[in-house]
């Protein structure tokens, strides 16, 4: 059976320079909704057909990596969402696996045994420059590949933290391909443009050495009293962002009546502000908030159903990260202290995925008017403004305050705070200045969809009684079906040593001989569903 898929213009020429590359490396950065997965998995398949090998996919996050199984199951491309180190060999019906950055670093070893001749892809590959560590544990498992597609949605420098199989030209980063927001824009129906309105406030605080300030976000401060100030505004102890969340809940509302299923983030500081946040929207607006902080087990639950759902709100305090899809978003309040521009980046990054039908669809992430956070803004709308506006380059040169990298560093070499000794006197929010995308800064829609077919041709083989087994439901990874049915498996057996009196261990060495079975973890989906039919007859005798 062969397959083909619509690929965006700038997909179809990434995968055209990709396949002319030499070397085994490749970077590709394209902004945040552009659909960069759609591209890894069409490379993978191209690549695989034409050379039959493993796959092999690293995200920043677990909860990323059951959305890379569906997709790649999209493909026919078939990955392990589950898979261990103690696992033992891959089943048989499964092209590959997808694994984290974190869980590289600890299974190097088995990983670079599974990766060798390998096609691997490595999805916002500047989290491997977070710790050394996992660095050097790239290299180890991946060192033996036979091509590496690395992914960012964003250009990063070195940080003195080179990344490996990544080329470097004065610290920066150097893409083998690149695809920016201005383009996207440009290409229309492939992202939204995102509007920032920014409110001022007059903040009052006491600092950690008991001294009172007063301050508003025009006023320019060391960058230890400016981080003050941020808390100081975002503080649920002022007035400040209650005023914010109300200016966002309104946006919201207007928009949730053209599209009932808009929704709004909330990036809070840390776990007591999201959960403080809720409590506050819950009693102002009477609608509680979903909540996804990292103590939370069902975070990465919560994220995928409101993605779905079509409730209003959710809070998250780092949940949702790159690659995170949850198209609906239309509002944004960034109610973090963290003022990085690649945090930055990627936290609007999570507004600009497209839906089609919708017609004008602009976003609006609300922020302090903070001097770096202004910055970031500023270098962003610039970008949305030349693409919708097609200005000439002169009004590029329109001033930036503030120099981010610079004030970065700083922060990095600024003394930490005695939080206990520090605390909020009074945040009001006062001038607000509003960036109205519902006018002719929008996009107007073409007739015809830009985008390129591509023919994938068979997909990669796979080995003896892979395609045995019930079909797997649409919308579902194989590796989900997989999931199920070892959880049923594991059931049945626990019953089975109830009534018989056995040990767990014979029981499940007798349900493998029955299923001509070494290992669960090595089966295919139909030996896994025969094994379940033995147990079940089984049980139905004793």
């Amino acid at each position: 059976m062969t397959r083909t898929i619509r690929l965006r213009p700038w997909q179809r020429a990434a995968l055209d320079q990709f396949a002319a590359a030499r070397g085994s490396d490749f970077l590709a950065v394209a902004t945040p909704g552009a659909g960069k997965t759609t591209f890894a998995l069409a490379a993978a398949r191209t690549e695989l057909a034409s050379r039959p090998g493993r796959l092999v996919v690293v995200v920043p996050t677990a909860h990323l990596k059951l959305q890379w199984a569906r997709a790649a199951s999209e493909l026919d491309l078939h990955l392990d969402a589950a898979w261990s180190p103690s696992d033992g060999r891959l089943p048989p019906d499964m092209h590959g696996i997808v694994t984290t950055y974190q869980q590289v670093a600890t299974a190097a070893a088995p990983l670079s045994t599974l990766s060798r001749g390998a096609f691997v892809v490595l999805d916002e590959v500047h989290h491997a420059g977070q710790d050394r560590a996992w660095g050097e544990s790239l290299v180890l498992a991946f060192g033996s590949a036979r091509r590496r597609l690395s992914l960012s949605g964003t250009p990063f420098r070195s940080d003195t933290r080179s990344i490996p199989f990544v080329r470097y030209e004065l610290e920066e980063a150097r893409p083998d391909f690149e695809y920016g927001y201005g383009e996207a824009l440009a290409e229309r129906r492939v992202v939204r443009p995102v509007y920032f309105p920014r409110t001022n406030g007059y903040m009052e605080w006491s600092a950690t050495d008991g001294a009172l300030h007063a301050a508003t976000f025009d006023d320019e401060l060391s960058v230890v009293h400016a981080n003050q100030r941020l808390r100081t505004a975002l503080s649920l102890d002022g007035q400040w962002l209650p005023d914010v969340l109300r200016a966002a809940h309104g946006r919201l509302t207007e928009i949730r009546k053209s599209q009932p299923d808009a929704g709004g983030l909330v990036i809070a500081t840390d776990q007591g502000h999201a959960r403080g946040i809720a409590e506050l929207m819950a009693g102002v607006f009477g609608t509680r908030p979903e909540v996804a902080t990292s103590d939370d087990p069902e975070a990465a639950r919560t994220i995928g159903e409101f993605a779905r759902n079509g409730h209003p709100w959710l809070v998250a305090v780092r949940m949702v990260s790159e690659g995170v899809d949850i198209p609906r978003l239309r509002v944004g309040v960034y109610a973090t202290t963290t003022t990085t521009e690649l945090f930055f980046r990627q936290a609007v990054g999570r507004f600009v995925r497209w839906l089609p039908g919708i017609g004008r669809q602009s976003a609006y992430v609300f922020i302090p008017d903070d001097p770096r956070l202004r910055s970031g803004a500023a270098k962003i709308a610039e970008s949305r403004r030349h693409s919708l506006r097609r200005r000439d380059a002169s009004a590029r040169e329109a001033a930036v305050e503030g120099d981010w990298d610079r004030a970065a560093e700083l922060v990095g070499e600024a003394p930490e705070e005695q939080l206990s000794l520090f605390s909020v006197i009074s945040a009001v929010a006062t001038h607000a200045v509003d960036a109205d995308g519902d006018g002719a800064d929008d996009p107007l829609q073409p007739d015809d969809d830009p985008a390129l077919l591509l023919d994938l041709g068979a997909p990669p083989a796979l080995g003896h009684h892979a395609a045995s087994g019930p079909a797997v439901p649409a919308g579902m990874a194989r590796t989900e079906l997989r999931e199920q049915l070892r959880v049923a498996n594991s059931a049945v057996a626990r019953r089975l040593a109830r009534r018989t009196g056995w040990s767990h261990a014979k029981v499940n060495a007798e349900l493998n001989r029955l299923a001509g079975l070494a290992r669960v973890t090595e089966a295919t989906i139909g030996q896994l569903e025969a094994r379940l039919r033995h147990g079940e007859r089984w049980l139905s005798r004793v």
